[in-house]
């Protein structure tokens, strides 16, 4: 009696196992790819404006592009190439990274309401503060100054050019881009560039490895996560920017899933919604792609 007890248990567990093994694959299995596609396709078309897409699983190499290689404004996303030019110099020893810096309003000769701003003339400041000031809370003052210290415009558009980005561009004061200036901002690029930015730094490619670490480290530390950002659980890490100006947003993402990491980029322009509360279009669009690609390849 006790071994038939015992052989009943064993059937019983091993049916227990096969039922929660097949239960487990079933639930780690990704959305097809093209059954993704179209309900990505499927936000964007009701969207009233322009929509630009890029997204890559880098564990499959499975790849999602809607618009990805039509310009768009960065908005403050163009604070990724000034980042990685800054660390350009920094590795090339023209800027110690333990420096600091005296703070006074001329410095870079921009009426904002930043933090940077709370910062009384002549307060000393170390470059990392700067850097997380621009990064951490896209302080507009704090990405001046960082672009100051790149060399300004036509060195950060010769950095794009050397790493194949082509269609990015920095246009705030830099000589020559005032009409694409007047077009799309502080900066023009595309999702499949922008994402390929982050994914760069992400493999340790950009500039060298201890710059990728760095600079991975800083698009970690995000305050404005409201977006994307909020679409990812709160105990996986994530590396992004965000990015909005009137009739745009824009972010990118590098997502630390457990699966297997992925990135995205979703850029707006042309938005009819122009408010800034949180229900604008372009805000609920991020947040609602981010959500289905969590939900294809995050769990």
């Amino acid at each position: 009696m006790h071994f038939h007890r015992c052989g009943q248990f064993v059937i019983l567990l091993s049916i227990l196992i096969f039922v929660g093994g097949c239960s487990s694959t079933k639930k780690s299995s990704s959305i097809d790819v093209k059954t993704l596609e179209q309900n990505l396709n499927n936000l964007v078309t009701p969207f009233r404006g322009d929509v630009g897409i890029y997204a890559k699983n880098l564990k499959t190499g499975e790849e999602i592009a809607i618009n990805a290689d039509v310009l768009f404004p960065t908005a403050s996303t163009v604070k990724v190439p000034i980042l990685l030019t800054l660390f350009q110099k920094i590795q090339n020893g023209d800027i110690d990274y333990d420096s600091t810096f005296i703070w006074s309003a001329d410095v870079v000769n921009y009426s904002d309401d930043g933090l940077l701003s709370c910062f009384k003339d002549s307060s000393s400041i170390s470059l990392t503060k700067i850097i997380s000031l621009m990064i951490t809370y896209s302080d507009n003052l704090a990405s001046l100054w960082c672009q100051q210290l790149s060399g300004g415009g036509i060195e950060i558009n010769r950095w794009l050019d050397a790493y194949g980005f082509s269609q990015t561009r920095m246009n705030s004061r830099t000589p020559d881009r005032q009409d694409d200036w007047e077009i799309y901002g502080w900066g023009q690029t595309t999702p499949r560039e922008m994402a390929g930015m982050v994914q760069l730094i992400h493999e340790n490619k950009a500039v060298s490895p201890w710059a990728s670490e760095e600079m991975y480290r800083y698009l970690t530390r995000i305050y404005w996560d409201d977006e994307a950002l909020s679409s990812i659980p709160r105990t996986v890490q994530a590396a992004s920017k965000q990015g909005a100006v009137n009739a745009s947003r824009s972010e990118v993402l590098l997502v630390n899933a457990p699966p297997g990491d992925y990135v995205f980029c979703v850029i707006t322009k042309n938005q009819e919604d122009e408010s800034w509360g949180e229900d604008n279009e372009g805000y609920v669009l991020l947040r609602e792609v981010s959500a289905l690609l969590w939900s294809a390849w995050g769990i």
